[in-house]
């Protein structure tokens, strides 16, 4: 079973860009700026998009938060080599 989310990247093509996929009925994946991730979204919809724009904000907000947790682990994980 895949996680709900997955990161994703394309370091030869797009190498300033990152991509977080969402697994799970609507797929989605938001492609944006590596370093400004909030700001500059692009979303592309897998199943199509959802009518209802709140479901579509709640989503966004998961792959945000799924990223930052990421990032934070990405540092933690950094933090401990570097000891």
């Amino acid at each position: 079973m895949l996680p709900k989310f997955l990161l994703a990247d394309n370091s030869l093509e797009t190498p300033d860009t990152i991509f977080v996929v969402h697994t799970e009925t609507p797929r989605f994946i938001v492609e944006a700026d590596i370093e400004d991730f909030w700001s500059n979204q692009v979303v592309h919809w897998i199943d199509g998009e959802p009518g209802d724009e709140e479901l579509i904000g709640e989503m966004i907000e998961a792959a945000e938060e799924f990223l930052e947790k990421e990032f934070e682990n990405e540092e933690l994980l950094d933090e401990g080599e570097e000891e």
